[in-house]
């Protein structure tokens, strides 16, 4: 009798606990919807469009908070995750892009090539990259001579050719920003490229306003490029408005806009739309400067130039595996990187790397992913520059819970402090895993809160869009709204 009693009073005592649990659990969800209310009614969100939603990964239908969570956003570099997701999906995480060395003509008994060299390009976006996922240019073409070796030259009678004919079509997505085009982060992916199809300009302001801006050329050198300096000295505090114009078929460029007088000198970076010249020309240097005679120059293959096929392939070279490329897209939100993922994609599905290729092969690979939520998302570039592209944030959240359990995936995704995420200083980076992404007006967090074994537990999405307030003001902002998601 006694003992019924324990039992008794032990099913009381856990049922009362359990209402406990689920009144604080209310209360939590209570205070994120309310959090998210008072930063749009009072706060930094003030007239801005905001979505939210962040849902139990073990538990998906169990949504922590919905708010405006089925209206399309734009995500900005958020798209990222997107990308690379499928991209791992498809292709897994070791894999690597090749970039091919080959030769035409003939190679004579004392080691002499009668013919040309070629670079094969396979897509590869670290060739040349300033980054520590890259291999150092100096280590890769040494690889590359090495093959040549192996082939039996010596010494090459003909030219260097950059090919980069494997992919068709444009550099950059036709609907981006024509102004964007023209930087860093703007540069289109090529199959083959050279430090990320940048040029960096060192540049300083002149003597008084109205004079010319310095400039002079830093790296790579492309003499082919002929870039004429428009650019003026800026009254003090006017900042920096450069930019260099350049398009695709030109060769030339034009720097304009001002320089302020009270600004320091500093490296300005630009779009380069000659990915496989500059390639070739580097490689070149680099033969001459080592020792080996080249008797020609360098050139680029494009798909409609003669005379240059029929060459012989004698090995590659193989790039970081994707896990890392992926890292090094979203810790850093490399466009390019991102880019040159999603023209991949759509070159091993369809044979053609043109975006609407892509797309058809993205989408593939989103609905084995995320079926029958395609109405959740429309994708219109691999990075996210597109203004076009538009994602919900109970889409985003759905595809991170079903992308949880991708180790290499969760890795690519920085920490607090890390990356991107260097601003958000008040949260734990042992609890989350976060994308940002941000474009005019636009502001967006999206990822995971984890558990005390770094697993996934809540995923979830945060967009904003059309905030009148500055960043600055707006982050702090979503960082407490990450903190109170993470706090349960």
């Amino acid at each position: 009798m006694y003992r019924g009693f324990r039992l008794i009073a032990l099913a009381a005592a856990l049922s009362a606990a359990s209402v406990t649990v689920k009144a604080q659990d209310a209360a939590w969800r209570q205070s994120i919807t309310q959090y998210i209310e008072s930063q749009i009614n009072n706060g930094p969100l003030k007239g801005a469009v905001v979505g939210v939603c962040a849902m139990e990964i073990a538990d998906q239908a169990d949504k922590i908070v919905s708010y405006n969570a089925s209206t399309r956003m734009l995500p900005a570099s958020n798209m990222k995750l997107v990308t690379t997701g499928a991209a791992l999906r498809a292709f897994g995480p070791e894999y690597r892009f090749t970039t091919g060395i080959g030769y035409s003509g003939s190679i004579g008994s004392d080691g002499t090539l009668d013919g040309d060299v070629y670079i094969i390009g396979g897509g590869d976006p670290t060739i040349g990259a300033a980054d520590t996922t890259a291999y150092k240019a100096d280590a890769l073409f040494w690889k590359w001579k090495t093959l040549l070796s192996g082939a039996g030259i010596k010494r090459i009678n003909g030219n260097i050719i950059g090919d980069g004919s494997a992919w068709e079509g444009g550099l950059e997505h036709p609907g981006w920003e024509y102004a964007d085009t023209w930087t860093y982060y703007g540069t289109g992916s090529s199959a083959l490229s050279f430090y990320e199809n940048t040029i960096d300009l060192q540049v300083s302001a002149g003597a008084e306003p109205g004079a010319p801006v310095n400039m002079l050329q830093a790296y790579p050198e492309t003499p082919w490029l002929q870039i004429e300096n428009q650019a003026v000295t800026g009254p003090a505090g006017t900042g920096n408005s450069l930019y260099m114009k350049t398009s695709a078929g030109s060769k030339n460029a034009v720097l304009t806009g001002t320089y302020a007088i009270d600004r320091r000198p500093k490296k300005e970076q630009a779009s380069n739309k000659y990915g496989a010249l500059t390639c070739a020309h580097e490689f070149w240097k680099n033969l001459k400067a080592t020792g080996w005679e080249v008797t020609g120059t360098y050139m680029e293959k494009t798909p409609d130039q003669v005379g240059c096929d029929g060459f012989v392939t004698i090995g590659g070279t193989q790039s970081p595996t994707l896990a890392e490329i992926c890292r090094k897209t979203n810790f850093d939100s490399d466009n390019f990187y991102a880019e040159s993922i999603f023209r991949a994609m759509g070159e091993a599905a369809t044979g053609i790397a043109v975006y609407d290729s892509c797309l058809v092969a993205i989408n593939e690979v989103l609905e084995d992913i995320v079926p029958g939520a395609s109405n959740g998302i429309i994708q219109k570039d691999g990075s996210g520059l597109s203004r076009a592209n538009s994602v919900t944030p109970e889409w985003m959240a759905s595809y991170l819970a079903r992308m949880s359990g991708n180790k290499a995936f969760l890795e690519s995704l920085p920490r607090p402090g890390e990356g991107t995420l260097s601003a958000l200083k008040n949260l734990s980076p042992w609890k989350f895993r976060i994308k940002s992404g941000s474009m005019g007006g636009t502001l967006c967090y999206s990822g995971y809160v984890l558990d005390e074994d770094g697993n996934p537990r809540i995923s979830f999405a945060i967009f904003t869009g059309n905030a009148a307030a500055r960043a600055s003001a707006v982050r702090p902002a979503l960082e407490g709204l990450i903190q109170l998601i993470g706090k349960n």
